[in-house]
């Protein structure tokens, strides 16, 4: 729907706020298209604080810790095209699909989340309309773009996670994602393993599925593009050192699963 459409009375964005797709190499010349849908924790003013304490807005429930720092690098090392969300997933998460409870959370982690309880249609779709969906169009029409000039496109969601959840210690360093694709997954996982030094998660802490993600499965699976989704733990990428030897192992990484792609001609 387009944006005029949404009711003018449950605007979100106003003149201060900025938009909320970031992006980073729109003319990269890689086959590898990445996406952080959790890259920043800015919130529009009209929200405010959310209701929710500074420190707990620092926190994984607002943004994946580490990853800005990581797509960023990674974009500018493999050449390639980055498009990333600036608002917080308390906003709206934009790898739910909308109209799910964890899509505008109430509660995130045991914390509350006032803002978010009882808002109205209009205050919901503003939401949807301003933020979700300029995103995930953009995604779209830089899909398109590439496929009508028969350019290469392989998706990788990047994304990462806590090294302690409910109070349980997560030994994965890394961890290669999936759903019903795992032709990239696989060559993934096999050259994480093959680094010697990394405990590596195959669809660990988290798996890929219709219900629990939005952008591996419209724009990866539903539109039969090679994807994967990665996530890193954020102890290891908290500052830029480990944010930039994140990325230039990664980068290291899919310059050799590229040549692989196009020696199995899954890339062209």
């Amino acid at each position: 729907m387009d944006l005029n459409t949404a009711d003018a009375t449950d605007q979100l964005l106003g003149a201060g706020d900025i938009s909320p797709v970031h992006e980073v190499n729109a003319d990269g010349a890689s086959p590898f298209l990445l996406t952080s849908d959790h890259y920043g924790r800015i919130l529009p003013r009209a929200l405010g604080d959310l209701g929710v304490a500074e420190s707990e807005l620092t926190r994984h429930i607002a943004w994946d810790i580490g990853i800005a720092g990581v797509a960023e690098r990674l974009a500018k090392m493999l050449d390639a095209h980055l498009i990333a969300q600036r608002y917080s997933r308390l906003v709206i998460d934009c790898n739910r699909s909308p109209g799910v409870a964890s899509s505008i959370p109430v509660i995130s982690e045991a914390t509350a989340i006032p803002r978010n309880e009882g808002i109205t249609k209009g205050e919901r779709a503003a939401r949807r309309h301003e933020i979700f969906e300029p995103y995930h169009r953009r995604i779209d029409a830089a899909i398109d773009r590439r496929l009508h000039n028969r350019r290469p496109t392989v998706l990788v969601s990047l994304h990462s996670f806590t090294p302690v959840y409910a109070g349980v210690a997560r030994p994965w360093h890394i961890a290669a994602l999936y759903n019903r694709d795992t032709v990239l997954p696989q060559l993934l996982l096999k050259h994480l393993r093959a680094e010697g030094d990394l405990v590596v998660g195959d669809n660990e802490p988290y798996a890929v599925s219709d219900l629990s993600d939005y952008t591996i499965p419209v724009h990866g699976e539903a539109r039969g593009l090679v994807n994967t989704g990665i996530e890193i733990r954020q102890d290891l990428i908290a500052d830029q050192s480990g944010q930039q030897q994140w990325a230039e192992r990664l980068g290291r990484i899919f310059a050799e699963i590229e040549l692989e792609l196009r020696r199995e001609r899954l890339v062209d």
